[in-house]
Protein backbone atom coordinates (compact mmCIF):
# COMPACT_ATOMS: atom_id res chain seq x y z
CA UNK A 1 0.00 0.00 0.00
CA UNK A 2 1.08 3.29 -0.98
CA UNK A 3 0.42 6.62 0.80
CA UNK A 4 1.35 10.29 0.08
CA UNK A 5 0.78 12.90 2.65
CA UNK A 6 0.15 16.19 1.18
CA UNK A 7 0.29 19.16 2.34
CA UNK A 8 -1.46 22.00 0.84
CA UNK A 9 0.02 25.43 1.29
CA UNK A 10 -1.38 28.78 0.25
CA UNK A 11 0.42 32.38 0.36
CA UNK A 12 -2.26 34.45 -0.07
CA UNK A 13 -4.59 34.06 2.85
CA UNK A 14 -7.12 36.76 3.36
CA UNK A 15 -6.72 36.80 7.32
CA UNK A 16 -3.00 36.13 7.36
CA UNK A 17 -0.60 36.57 4.18
CA UNK A 18 2.09 34.22 4.28
CA UNK A 19 0.69 32.15 6.89
CA UNK A 20 2.73 28.74 5.64
CA UNK A 21 6.20 30.98 6.56
CA UNK A 22 4.84 32.84 9.47
CA UNK A 23 7.37 31.72 12.67
CA UNK A 24 6.34 29.32 15.37
CA UNK A 25 8.85 28.23 17.92
CA UNK A 26 12.02 29.70 15.47
CA UNK A 27 10.71 28.05 12.32
CA UNK A 28 7.75 28.67 9.88
CA UNK A 29 4.81 27.08 10.10
CA UNK A 30 5.07 24.72 7.05
CA UNK A 31 8.16 23.10 8.52
CA UNK A 32 6.52 22.32 11.52
CA UNK A 33 4.12 20.41 9.72
CA UNK A 34 6.58 18.73 7.24
CA UNK A 35 8.27 17.44 10.68
CA UNK A 36 4.36 15.91 11.32
CA UNK A 37 4.36 14.46 8.19
CA UNK A 38 7.60 12.39 8.57
CA UNK A 39 7.25 11.16 11.92
CA UNK A 40 4.04 9.67 10.77
CA UNK A 41 5.35 8.22 7.54
CA UNK A 42 6.57 4.63 7.08
CA UNK A 43 9.04 3.10 4.16
CA UNK A 44 6.23 3.40 1.55
CA UNK A 45 5.07 6.86 2.62
CA UNK A 46 5.93 10.02 0.49
CA UNK A 47 5.55 13.50 1.57
CA UNK A 48 4.58 16.64 -0.70
CA UNK A 49 4.00 20.04 -0.42
CA UNK A 50 1.13 21.55 -2.49
CA UNK A 51 1.86 25.00 -3.45
CA UNK A 52 0.96 27.45 -5.77
CA UNK A 53 3.43 30.29 -4.70
CA UNK A 54 7.11 30.67 -5.91
CA UNK A 55 8.01 32.03 -2.22
CA UNK A 56 7.00 28.54 -0.43
CA UNK A 57 8.17 26.51 -3.04
CA UNK A 58 11.54 28.24 -2.73
CA UNK A 59 11.53 27.61 0.98
CA UNK A 60 11.03 24.31 1.05
CA UNK A 61 13.64 23.51 -2.17
CA UNK A 62 15.54 25.51 0.27
CA UNK A 63 15.31 22.90 2.95
CA UNK A 64 14.90 19.49 1.49
CA UNK A 65 10.95 19.34 1.25
CA UNK A 66 10.02 17.79 -1.52
CA UNK A 67 7.40 20.26 -3.31
CA UNK A 68 4.80 20.16 -6.45
CA UNK A 69 3.15 23.02 -7.98
CA UNK A 70 -0.38 23.47 -8.37
CA UNK A 71 -2.58 25.47 -10.29
CA UNK A 72 -3.81 28.75 -8.40
CA UNK A 73 -7.01 28.16 -8.55
CA UNK A 74 -7.56 25.22 -6.75
CA UNK A 75 -11.01 26.13 -4.31
CA UNK A 76 -9.97 24.24 -1.63
CA UNK A 77 -7.14 22.01 0.06
CA UNK A 78 -8.68 19.05 -1.33
CA UNK A 79 -8.62 20.31 -4.76
CA UNK A 80 -4.54 21.47 -4.42
CA UNK A 81 -4.05 17.76 -3.29
CA UNK A 82 -5.47 16.05 -5.88
CA UNK A 83 -3.61 18.57 -8.30
CA UNK A 84 -0.82 17.58 -6.83
CA UNK A 85 -1.32 14.12 -7.05
CA UNK A 86 -2.33 14.33 -10.85
CA UNK A 87 1.65 15.48 -10.93
CA UNK A 88 2.77 12.30 -9.49
CA UNK A 89 3.87 9.32 -12.03
CA UNK A 90 3.98 6.73 -9.05
CA UNK A 91 0.20 6.65 -8.06
CA UNK A 92 -0.47 6.18 -4.25
CA UNK A 93 -3.48 3.83 -2.71
CA UNK A 94 -4.15 6.32 -0.08
CA UNK A 95 -3.66 9.98 -0.27
CA UNK A 96 -3.82 12.40 3.63
CA UNK A 97 -4.60 16.06 3.15
CA UNK A 98 -2.46 17.41 5.87
CA UNK A 99 -3.56 21.32 5.74
CA UNK A 100 0.03 23.58 5.93
CA UNK A 101 -1.68 25.51 9.07
CA UNK A 102 -2.36 22.70 11.04
CA UNK A 103 0.89 22.30 13.28
CA UNK A 104 -1.06 21.17 15.85
CA UNK A 105 -2.03 17.81 14.38
CA UNK A 106 -0.52 14.85 16.89
CA UNK A 107 1.75 13.04 14.45
CA UNK A 108 -0.28 9.43 15.97
CA UNK A 109 -3.84 10.77 14.12
CA UNK A 110 -2.07 10.99 10.80
CA UNK A 111 -0.09 7.37 11.07
CA UNK A 112 -3.86 6.37 12.74
CA UNK A 113 -5.23 6.88 9.44
CA UNK A 114 -2.70 5.15 7.72
CA UNK A 115 -2.99 2.32 10.16
CA UNK A 116 -6.85 2.42 9.58
CA UNK A 117 -6.62 2.04 5.56
CA UNK A 118 -4.67 -1.16 6.05
CA UNK A 119 -6.81 -3.07 7.17
CA UNK A 120 -10.03 -1.39 5.86
CA UNK A 121 -9.77 -0.63 2.24
CA UNK A 122 -13.54 -0.59 1.51
CA UNK A 123 -13.90 3.02 2.75
CA UNK A 124 -13.96 5.83 0.51
CA UNK A 125 -12.41 8.72 3.65
CA UNK A 126 -10.84 7.90 7.00
CA UNK A 127 -11.20 11.08 9.33
CA UNK A 128 -10.46 11.50 13.43
CA UNK A 129 -12.60 11.80 16.25
CA UNK A 130 -12.15 12.49 19.96
CA UNK A 131 -14.65 11.97 22.51
CA UNK A 132 -15.38 14.49 24.62
CA UNK A 133 -15.42 14.76 28.56
CA UNK A 134 -18.43 15.84 30.02
CA UNK A 135 -15.94 18.77 31.06
CA UNK A 136 -14.70 19.31 27.39
CA UNK A 137 -18.42 19.30 26.34
CA UNK A 138 -19.28 21.98 28.39
CA UNK A 139 -16.46 24.07 27.61
CA UNK A 140 -17.53 23.26 23.70
CA UNK A 141 -21.24 24.51 24.70
CA UNK A 142 -19.88 27.66 26.42
CA UNK A 143 -17.57 28.28 23.18
CA UNK A 144 -20.56 27.76 21.11
CA UNK A 145 -22.09 31.04 22.67
CA UNK A 146 -19.63 32.92 21.52
CA UNK A 147 -18.38 31.35 18.27
CA UNK A 148 -21.42 29.05 17.20
CA UNK A 149 -19.70 27.41 14.20
CA UNK A 150 -16.27 26.84 15.83
CA UNK A 151 -15.98 23.31 16.72
CA UNK A 152 -17.72 20.33 14.42
CA UNK A 153 -19.19 17.30 16.06
CA UNK A 154 -20.25 14.01 14.59
CA UNK A 155 -22.55 11.03 14.74
CA UNK A 156 -20.88 7.80 14.58
CA UNK A 157 -22.76 4.11 14.77
CA UNK A 158 -21.41 1.46 16.30
CA UNK A 159 -18.58 0.64 13.78
CA UNK A 160 -17.37 4.07 14.01
CA UNK A 161 -18.77 4.87 10.69
CA UNK A 162 -19.41 8.42 10.15
CA UNK A 163 -23.94 9.05 10.27
CA UNK A 164 -23.56 12.71 10.02
CA UNK A 165 -21.46 16.05 10.88
CA UNK A 166 -22.76 19.35 12.13
CA UNK A 167 -21.79 22.60 13.86
CA UNK A 168 -24.29 22.02 16.38
CA UNK A 169 -23.52 19.64 18.81
CA UNK A 170 -25.03 16.58 18.20
CA UNK A 171 -26.86 14.25 19.30
CA UNK A 172 -28.88 16.37 21.62
CA UNK A 173 -28.69 14.60 24.95
CA UNK A 174 -32.09 14.46 26.58
CA UNK A 175 -30.87 12.46 29.89
CA UNK A 176 -27.25 13.16 31.01
CA UNK A 177 -25.47 9.99 32.86
CA UNK A 178 -22.46 12.23 34.00
CA UNK A 179 -21.29 8.95 35.90
CA UNK A 180 -19.76 7.83 33.06
CA UNK A 181 -16.25 9.51 32.62
CA UNK A 182 -17.09 10.03 28.36
CA UNK A 183 -20.08 12.45 27.36
CA UNK A 184 -21.43 10.42 23.94
CA UNK A 185 -20.60 13.94 21.86
CA UNK A 186 -17.58 13.32 19.30
CA UNK A 187 -15.94 16.41 18.21
CA UNK A 188 -14.43 15.77 14.53
CA UNK A 189 -10.49 16.65 13.85
CA UNK A 190 -10.54 18.45 10.26
CA UNK A 191 -7.95 15.63 9.05
CA UNK A 192 -8.90 13.38 5.57
CA UNK A 193 -7.44 10.20 4.39
CA UNK A 194 -8.66 9.63 1.40
CA UNK A 195 -8.82 6.28 -1.32
CA UNK A 196 -7.27 7.71 -4.44
CA UNK A 197 -10.98 6.62 -6.21
CA UNK A 198 -12.66 8.38 -3.99
CA UNK A 199 -10.53 11.49 -3.94
CA UNK A 200 -10.47 11.46 -8.01
CA UNK A 201 -14.54 11.26 -7.40
CA UNK A 202 -14.91 14.03 -4.96
CA UNK A 203 -13.31 16.46 -6.34
CA UNK A 204 -15.51 16.69 -9.47
CA UNK A 205 -18.96 16.52 -7.28
CA UNK A 206 -20.81 19.84 -6.96
CA UNK A 207 -21.20 21.62 -3.84
CA UNK A 208 -24.09 19.76 -1.72
CA UNK A 209 -27.07 21.07 0.41
CA UNK A 210 -26.17 20.70 3.63
CA UNK A 211 -22.46 21.20 2.66
CA UNK A 212 -23.91 24.54 1.69
CA UNK A 213 -25.65 25.24 4.51
CA UNK A 214 -23.52 24.12 7.56
CA UNK A 215 -19.98 25.09 5.63
CA UNK A 216 -19.01 21.34 5.79
CA UNK A 217 -16.93 19.35 3.00
CA UNK A 218 -17.14 16.00 4.19
CA UNK A 219 -21.47 16.47 3.92
CA UNK A 220 -20.83 16.73 0.05
CA UNK A 221 -19.47 12.92 0.52
CA UNK A 222 -22.33 11.72 2.51
CA UNK A 223 -24.61 13.10 0.45
CA UNK A 224 -23.40 11.61 -2.41
CA UNK A 225 -23.50 8.69 -0.70
CA UNK A 226 -19.91 7.81 0.26
CA UNK A 227 -18.81 6.34 3.14
CA UNK A 228 -16.55 8.08 6.01
CA UNK A 229 -14.76 5.89 8.31
CA UNK A 230 -13.85 7.78 11.56
CA UNK A 231 -10.83 6.73 13.91
CA UNK A 232 -11.36 7.63 17.46
CA UNK A 233 -8.06 8.93 18.64
CA UNK A 234 -7.14 10.73 22.09
CA UNK A 235 -4.44 13.74 22.13
CA UNK A 236 -2.92 11.91 25.14
CA UNK A 237 -2.10 15.14 26.81
CA UNK A 238 -0.51 17.08 24.08
CA UNK A 239 -2.34 20.89 23.27
CA UNK A 240 -5.95 20.60 21.54
CA UNK A 241 -5.72 22.89 18.71
CA UNK A 242 -7.23 23.32 14.95
CA UNK A 243 -5.32 25.27 12.41
CA UNK A 244 -3.86 28.69 12.22
CA UNK A 245 -6.09 31.29 10.96
CA UNK A 246 -4.84 34.53 12.28
CA UNK A 247 -2.06 36.27 13.87
CA UNK A 248 -3.74 35.66 17.20
CA UNK A 249 -4.32 31.74 16.61
CA UNK A 250 -0.26 31.79 15.71
CA UNK A 251 0.46 33.54 19.20
CA UNK A 252 -1.82 31.16 20.78
CA UNK A 253 0.07 28.02 19.08
CA UNK A 254 3.58 29.39 20.51
CA UNK A 255 1.91 29.90 23.91
CA UNK A 256 0.67 26.28 23.90
CA UNK A 257 4.09 25.14 22.59
CA UNK A 258 5.98 26.68 25.07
Amino acid sequence: MKTAIIIPARFASTRFPGKPLAILKGKPIIEHVYDIACQAADEHTTIHVATDDNRIADHCAENDIPVIMTPEDCATGTDRAMAAINEMDDKPDFIINLQGDAPMTPAHFVRALIEEFSKNKSSDIITPVTQLSWTELDLLRDNKRQTPFSGTTAVIDENKRALWFSKNIIPAIRKENRRDLLSPVYRHIGLYGYKREALERYVTLPMSHYEYLEGLEQLRALESGMTIQTVVVDYSGLPAMTGIDSPEDLARAEHLLS
